[in-house]
């Protein structure tokens, strides 16, 4: 690493530091991830020579896919055994929407058909943007779109019905941390897992080998736990780096096509869920609210408190959302093969 590759790394996660401190001051959403995206974006446009090694982007994928497989459980899994039905609806919503998105964004927006499926994803942010770095697209376009789409969704839908009803603080992630040798072994796992992976051109071969161990040692009771909360907000603050860098280059009025696509994913994202909502009630006789609250593509996180203080079930909606990760960790990959194929 040269002296200006350093420099480029120190100030780059100074300033995601910076505005991951902001962010979280404010209130608003994902700060450790949206806050570093955000300064970063405006120091890349500003000139700052933001630099990432491989070798770092590499160990933020792999801790957030073990954070996010770490939400996995036997608990959750026999809850979504058990709700079937509903299931099936999500997996169809989360399909219609992303094709009503995907055509939207690329007849009239101007996205390629890869980056216009990763943009009209409903949810896993983190994955898709991990999945756009890997295969080098306009980030850049994604971020903004989705950010629009979590901004809508995690502060006026879930914050004001905490607001209302006073959220109980309750975590679907588990408290506890994982003990330092089973994480040094979940870690190795997941790179020899990532390294075949990425020999197979499996993308986000390194997020997606993490997602896949630490849920399948969770399901096992093998690894309980999920990593130390300070590395999974240095891996989502080298995340927000990689975002905010690729905005070099760019111009601020280059992006009013941007914004206007982020409102169109988010108003399908809100219509179809509605949809949903409505055939669930209709054929299977659920309390809307209980719906509204599992199948909104929302923070888990604040779903399952908003749940715990509603007196919902907390199981049923844990369920649904860890369910709709899954869902779109199988489904977006497969629409990025077909979409190469075409």
């Amino acid at each position: 690493m040269t002296a200006r590759d350093a420099f480029g790394l120190t100030a780059a996660l100074g300033v995601a530091l910076l505005g991951s401190l902001i962010f979280d001051a404010i209130g608003f959403p994902s700060a450790p991830l949206t806050g570093s995206a955000a300064a970063v974006s405006v120091a890349a446009l500003l000139g700052l020579p933001a630099f990432m090694p491989n070798w770092l982007r590499t160990a933020a994928f792999v801790l957030l896919g073990i954070n996010i497989g770490s939400s996995v459980t036997q608990e959750m899994l026999r809850t979504a055994l058990a709700w079937p039905a509903t299931i099936a609806v999500l997996v169809l919503s989360l399909f219609v929407s992303l094709q009503i998105c995907r055509m939207g964004l690329s007849r009239w927006m101007r996205f390629s058909p890869r980056d216009a499926i990763l943009a009209a994803a409903p949810g896993h942010l983190s994955y898709v943007l991990a999945l756009s770095l890997e295969g080098r697209g306009q980030t850049t376009r994604i971020a903004v779109v989705q950010s629009i789409r979590v901004l809508f969704l995690t502060l006026c839908v879930p914050v004001l019905v905490a607001t209302v009803f006073g959220a109980t603080g309750a975590h679907l992630m588990p408290v506890e941390a994982l003990p330092p040798l089973s994480l040094a072994a979940l870690v190795a796992v997941t790179l020899a897992v990532g390294a075949l992976f990425q020999r197979l051109h499996v993308p986000a071969a390194y997020l997606l080998a993490g997602i896949l161990c630490s849920a399948a040692g969770h399901v096992m009771t093998l690894t309980p736990g999920q990593p130390p909360q300070s590395a999974i907000y240095l891996a989502f603050l080298i995340m927000g780096t990689l975002i905010g860098s690729r905005f070099a280059g760019q111009r601020l009025r280059d992006m009013r096509l941007d914004l206007l696509a982020g409102l169109w994913v988010t108003g399908v994202n809100v219509s179809v869920t509605l949809c949903a909502i409505a055939v669930s009630m209709a054929l299977m006789g659920l309390p809307p609210a209980l719906l509204i609250v599992a199948f909104a593509p929302g923070g888990v996180e604040a779903m399952a408190a908003i749940a715990v203080t509603l007196g919902l079930d907390p199981a049923f909606v844990a369920a649904h959302h860890v369910m709709r990760l899954l869902i779109l960790t199988v489904m977006v990959p497969m629409m990025l093969g077909a979409a190469r194929r075409t």
